[in-house]
């Protein structure tokens, strides 16, 4: 079955990745990410981590 717990904090973690992704590509003066994607894995027994990663552009009107 479905652990409450840790369905919430995986979210979390989704959120958060997301949120730092977004923060980095507008100090680098981006507007835009493209080919965003989410990764995860396992560090070490009871340890997971997640990763938000796109490529921040600068998307001008034509």
């Amino acid at each position: 079955g479905e652990i409450k717990q840790y369905t919430a904090m995986l979210e979390d973690s989704r959120k958060e990745a997301l949120d730092r992704m977004i923060k980095n590509a507008n100090e680098m003066g981006a507007n835009a990410i493209i080919m965003m994607r989410y990764d995860s894995g396992e560090i070490g027994t009871n340890m997971s981590e997640i990763v938000a990663y796109g490529t921040a552009v600068v998307v001008e009107k034509i």
